[in-house]
């Protein structure tokens, strides 16, 4: 097994997320279609780093919501938002965002098994 990364010199690593409805594709290092009967692809490590909105690079990527659970849904807080929900990632991908959308594909911090 592989260890911890070194702590970046800003933001954090985050371990241990599930893809639902895809998997990453670590040659392209894009989103990929699932493997056939996978219902859930382990996601690579991800770096959140903070940054003003001005200085996210344009690109093709799916804003892929994360959840805490397989549930989707929640109660609705203040924010307006599900208190299931947790942010939206930005995931690079070769196609539209549509094709994400339509097949559901989340990212979940945990499974129900």
């Amino acid at each position: 097994a592989v260890g911890p990364l070194p702590a970046p010199p800003e933001g954090v690593h985050v371990y241990g997320l599930y893809l639902e409805g895809a998997r990453w594709h670590p040659t392209t290092r894009v989103l990929a279609e699932s493997e056939p009967k996978v219902l859930y692809a382990a996601c690579p490590v991800l770096w959140l780093k903070p940054c003003r909105k001005s200085e996210v690079q344009e690109r093709r990527c799916y804003h892929c919501p994360l959840y805490k659970t397989a549930a989707r849904r929640g109660t609705l807080s203040t924010t307006g938002h599900s208190t299931n929900f947790v942010v939206d990632v930005r995931l690079a991908s070769s196609v539209p965002e549509s094709h994400w959308i339509a097949r559901g594909v989340c990212l979940l911090a945990q499974l129900n098994y």
